[in-house]
């Protein structure tokens, strides 16, 4: 209920304001604050109480700070420069020397006695093209005509033997597990028949996947969708490895 209306309520009343309570003191500020004072140095937080005064003479000077080289030793003074391979201007020939050999009967005697120089074996692109030497034309049949032509090499005889072996080491096995877990190896007919029947089970997924709705907008669409996916996608893996492999084993129940 509403309080009845009354012209006291009209005068204006002193708000006063809510009593504060008493500002919260820790018991342990005694004790906190003498362990403090205890603890506390001079120059705890004002620095230390005295600092020497740097002298005026020992003001920085320039290039102080920069890397200075070591001093020159005394051995690379002492070194003497290297001769120089060219005469100087105040050198003088040695003159008067005189050789008592005949060159020209010397040339001769050569000439005379000396092979005739082969000349180097040239091929021309056209009748009046430019000369091309022979041997670096690559026409010479230099290939052939090496030692080890036409031998195997031994890597490719290494990886052959390696291949066999482990073909062999392969077949081994696959014996083994004949006898141990009784495998049996699919025949072509049988083989030919599932690679057909998986096909024909492809198509078949693959028409009802064609015969769905273009709009799919359910969750029982979607799933569906998502199944037969799913479904193609085994099933050409499948043909896939049966296109493949032609040697099947499977276990003989």
């Amino acid at each position: 209920m509403a309080a009845p209306e009354s012209i006291y309520n009209l005068l204006p009343r002193l708000q006063q304001p809510p009593a504060r309570p008493p500002r919260y003191i820790s018991t342990f500020r005694p004790s906190v604050k003498q362990e403090i004072e205890k603890s506390k140095a001079q120059w705890k937080t004002m620095g230390p109480a005295k600092v020497a005064v740097p002298s005026p003479k020992n003001f920085l000077k320039k290039h102080s700070k920069e890397p200075k080289l070591p001093a020159r030793k005394k051995e690379q003074d002492s070194k003497k420069l290297p001769a120089l391979s060219v005469p100087r201007r105040t050198d003088h020939p040695v003159m008067g020397i005189q050789s008592k050999k005949n060159f020209i009967n010397t040339n001769a005697v050569a000439a005379i006695t000396g092979l005739p120089k082969k000349p180097q074996p040239i091929y021309v692109d056209r009748r009046q093209g430019d000369k091309y030497l022979l041997e670096t034309s690559g026409l010479v049949p230099k290939y052939i005509k090496k030692k080890d032509y036409g031998i195997t090499p031994k890597y490719v005889t290494q990886r052959t033997e390696e291949t066999k072996k482990a073909q062999k080491d392969y077949e081994t096995e696959v014996l083994e597990c004949l006898k141990k877990k009784a495998m049996k190896q699919l025949s072509d007919e049988e083989r030919e028949n599932l690679l057909q029947g998986l096909k024909k089970n492809w198509e078949e997924v693959h028409h009802e996947f064609q015969c769905l709705s273009v709009e799919i907008d359910t969750i029982p669409k979607k799933l569906h969708k998502a199944k037969l996916e799913s479904q193609m996608k085994q099933l050409e893996h499948d043909i896939d490895v049966i296109e493949k492999h032609k040697v099947i084993y499977i276990a003989n129940k």
